[in-house]
């Protein structure tokens, strides 16, 4: 594709803050050849000023309102949109400001019809979320397997940082109303025939709001999502994807085996495992606190994702609902 017209698609929800900080890295874009179509479903705190705020400075911005779920939203935003390649992002997003101007030298280079990046944190987060975005991108809790994966033939993008071309929105008709709707999406699109990258230097500060209560029910739903996907595209579940759910039975079965026993060594599994989820944080991040919240969200983020898992696989309760409260949290 020689001419490559940026549309970048936002749904929100009740997050005016949020669209602030988005709108305000676009603003701040080395390239700045791109519109900004913000897809808003009605609530008390709505973002319409804050788009508007934008658009007299001179961001090209779009504010449009629908009372839909989150990912008609999405499909509705790219259906208007003027743009030959969509760019997707949740709001909490903000992006660095090479983001534009590394995506289209890499299309320009060696043009690829879907892409993802992964995501990454700044200094200004919180601890809870550094400790967050540790839980979610580390090998030590099967993390990895999200935007930072280097086996392309497995990479799947996630709708908060990846971009597909019109033709593909086109052809598969973009996202369906479902719990992981990001990760059907991107098999559909590979099954489709059509390429897909990772874009590793394309990465977006993901500044997750969320407490461990909220983050927990968040990855059980993305454990309950994995099975509902297993059953629409067999073949697409990964003995990784298994690990959270073993690691739950297995805490319980040590815990358990160390009380009835009394035999305490069944814990130093356990007590490895704390130990160097601790260390790793504390290197990459340089802060004792989040090292120790660290421990908190990988625990979270296991027993979340594996309990949710299991509870699909033997309930079969997905459904739209869920996906729409895990949103609004």
């Amino acid at each position: 594709m020689s001419d490559i017209k940026f549309s970048i698609i936002v749904p929100v929800y009740n997050r005016p803050d949020e669209m602030d900080e988005l709108l305000c890295s676009l603003e701040c874009q080395e390239d700045k050849d791109f519109e900004v179509i913000v897809m808003e479903e009605p609530s008390q705190n709505q973002c319409g000023s804050v788009c508007l705020k934008y658009r007299e400075r001179g961001l090209d911005v779009k504010h449009f309102t629908l009372h839909t779920g989150r990912s008609e939203r999405r499909n509705e935003g790219m259906r208007r949109a003027g743009g030959n390649y969509f760019l997707l992002f949740d709001s909490d997003c903000i992006l660095p400001p090479h983001y534009i101007k590394t995506v289209r030298r890499a299309l320009t280079d060696s043009y690829v019809d879907c892409f993802g990046g992964p995501d990454a944190a700044d200094g200004t987060f919180l601890d809870i979320q550094m400790a967050v975005n540790y839980s979610m991108t580390s090998f030590m809790t099967t993390g990895g397997i999200r935007g930072g994966m280097k086996n392309v033939d497995k990479f799947l993008p996630r709708a908060f940082n990846m971009g597909f071309s019109r033709e593909v929105f086109a052809k598969t008709e973009g996202y369906r109303e479902m719990i992981g709707e990001d990760i059907d999406l991107s098999l559909r699109i590979k099954e489709a025939g059509f390429s897909v990258r990772l874009i590793k230097e394309a990465f977006v500060y993901h500044k997750r709001r969320l407490d461990l209560r909220k983050f927990y029910r968040q990855v059980n739903t993305f454990g309950k999502a994995r099975v509902l996907l297993a059953r629409l595209h067999p073949g697409s579940l990964k003995v990784a994807h298994l690990f959270p759910a073993c690691f739950a039975v297995g805490n319980m079965l040590l815990v358990l085996l160390a009380a009835f026993t009394c035999q305490w060594l069944w814990l130093l599994p356990l007590i490895v495992y704390v130990v160097a989820i601790f260390t790793e944080s504390y290197v990459k991040n340089r802060r004792f606190r989040v090292a120790a919240l660290s421990v908190l969200t990988s625990y979270a983020q296991m027993f979340g994702y594996g309990l949710g898992f299991m509870d699909e696989l033997f309930t079969h309760k997905a459904s739209k609902v869920a996906a729409e409260q895990m949103y609004r949290q």
